[in-house]
């Protein structure tokens, strides 16, 4: 009844079918055409899974190929012995992996035609182990050990966690997604409804910041000029970062701008004209994503750039009507200050070599958020009991 068939373009793909399978709040298909165009080969191949029904298309599998250092989810503690092996075992420390998910995205999203489900004409899990089964063959034909599905959301663990028992995949927990609910109807409502004390600092660092010679503008379709500004302090930023994994090239900024759903914040100084800081953002309904962010370091520090930028999202989402803004992963300590909720993401992976798997699934135990990242780490010393679970019972591990 289920058939896979493996592309190598979006494109490939009925509009109608991304439609269905992808609306708002999701990246659609406007995204992985944008990435498609970004000249990002050198990092990732992309695929997309076109799973059927009796003949007939009803769910899309995005998926890519990367050579991933391990030491992005290595804890800091056993980083030393794993890179001992790295000099027995080179390809140990860049494992070729084969992703279930998107590039870039909080999510690891598989679109499914809701009417399928619906009807009862065949199950998630049964479309999962389908894709799961297609995609161990896929993997092997990219010489790809290791199969992950990516940052997977609390709405499919359940069936990643059966899919688990009987095709031998292992928990790995990831960075979490970053989210704020807005209340009311401006951004008064957004400071009511923080703790007092982030509700304080906050507005101590903007009453600083607010003090700026800056102006802000919103900008859809950027000139060239002003895309390379743009790309100059994303890079900035990224090569400031501690996590790293993927690089964004010029022409991805070029190719997104054209995009209805994506919208710049910046902020320039009043004199100069200067970009000094600028973020990304998405219009998806009522949802707004916070993706990719710019900051000149050399701006005063009591400009709050950081923050500054943040309200000016805030202020634009309660105009356009969205109720919440995801913010993504990492640069945990400003989210936090600023309210945002941690939302759980896991990955589930599956090595090919019996040995190998072993090593990587004993490696994963030892994973959580406090060995991801130092701002986690410090916010679950104060918050324990939002540890993450890594769905997986006793039993299983046994």
């Amino acid at each position: 009844m289920l058939t896979i068939e493996w592309l190598n373009s979006e494109s490939q793909i009925s509009q109608d079918l991304w439609d269905i399978c992808f609306p708002a709040p999701y990246e659609g298909q406007w995204w992985y055409r944008s990435l498609e165009c970004s000249h990002l080969e050198k990092q990732f191949t992309f695929t997309y899974g076109l799973v059927s029904l009796n003949g007939a298309p009803i769910a899309i599998a995005p998926a890519f190929i990367m050579d991933v250092p391990i030491e992005l989810v290595i804890p800091p503690l056993i980083l030393p012995i794993v890179l001992i092996i790295g000099k027995v075992i080179p390809s140990f420390l860049y494992q070729r992996t084969f992703f279930i998910g998107s590039v870039c995205s909080d999510e690891g999203r598989i679109g499914i035609n809701p009417k399928i489900l619906t009807n009862n004409t065949v199950t998630q899990d049964e479309i999962f182990l389908c894709i799961e089964e297609a995609a161990e063959k896929q993997a092997g034909k990219y010489n790809a050990p290791m199969l992950v599905w990516k940052d997977s959301p609390d709405t499919f663990n359940k069936t990643l966690t059966n899919l688990s028992k009987t095709k031998g995949l292992f928990p790995l927990v990831s960075f979490p997604s970053a989210l704020v609910t807005l209340q009311g109807n401006n951004s008064n409502d957004y400071f009511s409804s923080l703790k007092t004390s982030r509700r304080y600092q906050l507005r101590k660092k903007l009453k600083k910041a607010i003090l700026a010679p800056l102006e802000v503008s919103i900008v859809h379709l950027p000139d060239n000029q002003t895309i390379h500004h743009l790309y100059r302090l994303f890079l900035k930023t990224y090569l400031k970062g501690k996590t790293k994994f993927e690089e964004l090239t010029p022409e991805f900024f070029e190719f997104i701008s054209r995009e209805k759903e994506a919208h710049f914040i910046i902020l320039r100084h009043q004199a100069s004209l200067e970009i000094v800081a600028f973020v990304l953002c998405f219009n998806l309904k009522d949802h707004v994503i916070n993706k990719f962010i710019g900051i000149d370091y050399d701006a005063p520090r009591d400009w709050f750039l950081y923050f500054r930028l943040w309200i000016e999202i805030v202020n634009w989402s309660y105009k356009i009507g969205a109720k919440t803004i995801q913010s993504g992963q990492t640069a945990y300590t400003a989210k936090i200050e600023t309210g945002h909720q941690l939302i759980p993401l896991t990955n589930f992976c599956k090595h090919r070599n019996g040995l190998m798997h072993k090593i990587y699934k004993k490696v994963a135990s030892l994973v959580n958020w406090d060995t991801l990242d130092q701002d986690l780490a410090i916010y679950l010393k104060a918050y324990p009991e939002e540890k993450p679970n890594i769905y997986l019972s006793n039993e299983q591990e046994s």
